[in-house]
């Protein structure tokens, strides 16, 4: 019982860690595509790398807002055709 009620608590302490609870959110919106794959989840993986590439080159933000997973108001798109899969990932960079 003790450990359901410890997991319990766990689960709600990162639930309540969500990016809409961030501190300090950018002013501006970052856009930034990924390179064509054969597979979805490398477009998603190089569409992230380039969204984090250019969130630390954007004057006034740099590495600490480079973290997708503390984004707000993100959009993850992915095309789909016979050349692969290509992401589009857009996000509110934020801190905590």
């Amino acid at each position: 019982m003790k450990r359901q009620m410890f997991a319990l608590a766990i689960a709600w302490a990162a639930l309540s860690a969500s990016p809409s609870n961030a501190a300090t959110c950018a002013g501006v919106e970052v856009e930034a595509r990924g390179e064509q794959s054969r597979f979805m989840w490398l477009a998603k993986t190089k569409a992230r790398a380039n969204w984090r590439n250019k969130v630390r080159r954007t004057p006034g933000l740099g590495t600490a807002y480079a973290i997708w997973a503390r984004a707000a108001n993100t959009d993850e798109r992915c095309l789909s055709g016979p050349a692969g899969t290509l992401c589009i990932f857009k996000g509110t960079p934020c801190v905590p």
